[in-house]
């Protein structure tokens, strides 16, 4: 079954029980403090386990003229019914090693009255019991399916619990949540489903009649209660209720019901008359009840009231990402009719993230007065004028294409164009997955295969919707295509957090290939690391700038390359010693090297070294550490090379290897990889990690010669590293 097909189940059934499974799942909150405030009362006796039936028995009879019964329930609180010396008829909490009275039953709260019956019937008695039990099942049914969508999404199965790539808060955490919550959501649907056929008496039918041979009753030898061995041998952890006999006579037995049967017991001798065992369907509806509702367990009742609080946040994140993926769906108004378009952007998109980099590009391409047509893959169809075919496309699954673009490769074979059409596809999807943007390498092949079109670049691919890959992927299309399109950073990356001043303590010199150096000291403490982001916004200018973090005695180490047009770089290769600018730190948790690893190799090219350097300067000295880093030519390493120096001196930098592009021999980072596999493939191999920070291209090349060690070597896929956390990057 398509991708789609599931997700709209999963929506339609969400939508369909959304009132009362809100309702369903706020009285599941109210109830699930029911046991618990129930379980804190001081009735629990702890020796159930140990205690026997025979001595419960005998001191109860001794402490009280009649007893009538015992209970114990699932919060091991025994109760007794008893007729006192003083002749009344009391039923209380006793404790059971000395038959005292510890308190009077419990009532339920009128809070937990009504959250009851609200939760069971909807207050409409038969007719609610009936939608409550469709509603569990209905939950059930969305759990399956929300499971379904995760295994897809995670690329199979054996993937469910693997990393998850985390495009936004709502995305995430539904994800997330519902892995963690997925089992107590499906226990407690299928057990409200059970409670509610047990209701409707459509579940099979039992009984424990006993079958007793009246005329075979045996009298003697009698024994005393303590010395019955039936009694002595159940524990009162075991023990559900006991009947006593009414009379001396007998034909009276002690009726005991088990966690798993039902016992007579004759009065006079302690010899079983009578065991019934008690079928499937009764163990079931004891469990069910005691897992729906929490009884006897404070831990269970807290999960419980976790699971009913996650079932209210699904609803938030499940319908806010619908909006928000149907809203980024929604295609502009085409300003152009699509048979009078020269260029044609076609998006493939399965949960809308796609669409926000093709708008800016579709905007771009306007803002140079040319004709552009915007539309899904899945609406392919003849264009009487396109000379440019603009595919932007992610991948979902296991190399499958999105839900918007799975009909266009048969459509691509059924509409011919009229004349050669020049294309580009650009890919979209996560290292972290092993089929990364195949469906955007399957769309490039077809299209190689037609006679009609005509490449302009090789395929390109983006990780993670990279704005600053696609802005690269965007400088090389505009070369390659003659158009000069400058792209407007989407709106979401303004800058919004809250600023804080920060000292200049001190600023390098320009180097040979415009770089340098900036210290900064914050005026107030604020926790950071190496590998965390300052984010900076110029003056005039709302749009945020990230410098990768490396962290010196405390102070921020930034490495800056200057652009002739930059305003940020030109603005900071300006500052003085004493001087304060306004910015903020973001965490960057997927980018922070842990205490503990051992094994490190670092790979950086220009100025993605610095994050590296903080590292290496706040490391131990047991563990491995080397680094990789690509510069012009040795002149490009004096800012650096005092930090590595003293790295390696103080055991903190195992081994440095620079790569220089700008000379005879032009080394790159990749070239030194391919010399040390044996290095990758060990770090790997021992559980260390592999860090990248640096350009977007830099980046691209070293993944690829990583991935082909680890799976001449190892046997494995890079991104299985990576989902282990043993891959993490920082590219710009």
């Amino acid at each position: 079954m398509t991708i789609s097909i599931w997700r709209y189940s999963h929506l339609a059934l969400a939508i369909s029980s959304f009132v009362f499974i809100v309702i369903a799942a706020v009285t599941g909150i109210i109830l699930a403090f029911e046991p618990i405030s129930n379980q804190i009362k001081p009735y629990a006796i702890e020796d159930t386990a140990t205690l026997t039936l025979a001595k419960t028995i005998t001191v109860l009879q001794e402490q009280y003229d009649e007893v009538i019964s015992i209970e114990v329930d699932n919060n091991d609180f025994v109760s007794a019914s008893v007729i006192t010396n003083e002749g009344k008829n009391e039923t209380f909490y006793i404790d059971p090693n000395t038959g005292k009275k510890l308190g009077d039953i419990i009532e339920k709260a009128p809070i937990f009255k009504f959250a009851t019956n609200l939760h069971r019937s909807l207050f409409l008695k038969s007719t609610g019991r009936f939608f409550v039990g469709l509603i569990s099942f209905l939950l059930f049914l969305i759990a399956l399916t929300g499971l379904l969508l995760i295994i897809k999404r995670q690329q199979g199965i054996h993937r469910l619990f693997s990393k998850v790539i985390k495009e936004n808060f709502e995305q995430y955490y539904h994800i997330v949540v519902g892995r963690l919550t997925l089992i107590p959501i499906i226990i407690v649907a299928a057990t409200g489903v059970y409670l509610s056929l047990e209701k409707f008496s459509l579940l099979p039918s039992y009984n424990t009649e006993h079958l007793i041979d009246y005329d075979n009753i045996k009298t003697s030898p009698q024994k005393q209660i303590n010395d019955f061995a039936i009694f002595n041998q159940i524990a009162l952890k075991n023990v559900r209720s006991v009947e006593f006999p009414f009379s001396d006579d007998a034909e009276d037995f002690f009726y005991v019901k088990l966690s798993d049967k039902e016992l007579v017991v004759n009065q006079l001798t302690g010899h079983v008359v009578s065991t019934v065992e008690y079928p499937f369907v009764a163990l079931a509806s004891h469990w069910s009840l005691i897992l729906h509702t929490g009884q006897g367990s404070i831990l269970w009742s807290i999960i419980l009231g976790i699971v009913s609080c996650s079932i209210l946040f699904f609803i938030y994140s499940g319908f806010l990402m619908t909006i928000k993926r149907r809203k980024k769906s929604s295609i502009l108004k085409n300003k152009y009719h699509k048979d009078k378009s020269e260029y044609i952007i076609l998006v493939g998109s399965e949960t809308g993230n796609t669409f926000d980099l093709a708008k800016i590009f579709y905007n771009s391409l306007l803002d140079q007065n040319k004709t552009v047509f915007i539309a899904e893959l899945n609406k392919y169809t003849s264009y009487q004028q396109a000379k440019h075919l603009i595919i932007l496309t992610a991948t979902y699954g296991k190399g499958e294409p999105p839900a918007n673009a799975k009909n266009f490769v048969s459509l691509l074979k059924k509409v011919k164009p009229k004349s050669e059409i020049l294309y580009t596809v650009l890919g979209f999807g996560s290292l972290a997955y092993p089929d990364y943007c195949k469906y955007a390498i399957d769309i490039n092949e077809e299209l190689q295969s037609l006679p009609s079109f005509e490449p302009v670049m090789d395929v390109h691919k983006i990780n993670n919707q990279s704005f600053e890959a696609f802005k690269n992927w965007s400088i090389q299309w505009s070369k390659n295509t003659g158009v000069p399109i400058q792209l407007k950073e989407s709106p979401k990356r303004e800058h919004s957090k809250k600023e804080t001043s920060f000292v200049v303590e001190n600023r390098s010199l320009l180097n040979t290939d415009a770089t340098f150096l900036l210290r900064l000291r914050s005026e107030k403490k604020i926790p950071f690391t190496s590998g965390d982001l300052l984010s900076f916004c110029p003056e005039n200018d709302h749009i945020e700038r990230l410098y990768s973090i490396g962290k010196i005695d405390n102070d921020i180490f930034l490495s800056i390359k200057k652009h002739e047009f930059g305003i940020c770089s030109t603005y900071f290769s300006t500052l003085n010693k004493g001087d304060i600018i306004k910015a903020s730190i973001q965490r960057n948790p997927d980018f922070n090297l842990a205490k503990h690893t051992k094994n490190v190799v670092m790979i950086a090219n220009g100025t993605g070294i610095a994050p590296f350097l903080g590292m290496i300067n706040n490391r131990s000295q047991k563990g491995n550490t080397y680094l990789f880093w690509g510069g012009r030519n040795e002149k490009s390493l004096d800012l650096y090379n005092e930090v590595i120096q003293d790295g390696i001196k103080n055991n903190k930098l195992t081994a440095f290897y620079p790569a220089y592009s700008r000379t005879q021999e032009k080394i790159y980072v990749q070239h030194l990889l391919k010399r040390n596999t044996h290095l990758i493939a060990k770090t790997l191999y021992k559980k260390g990690v592999i860090l990248i920070c640096g350009s977007i291209a830099m980046q691209k090349e070293v993944i690829t010669i990583l991935d082909g060690i680890c799976k001449e070597v190892n046997n494995k896929p890079l991104s299985y590293y990576q989902n282990k956390g043993q891959l993490k990057m920082d590219c710009y």
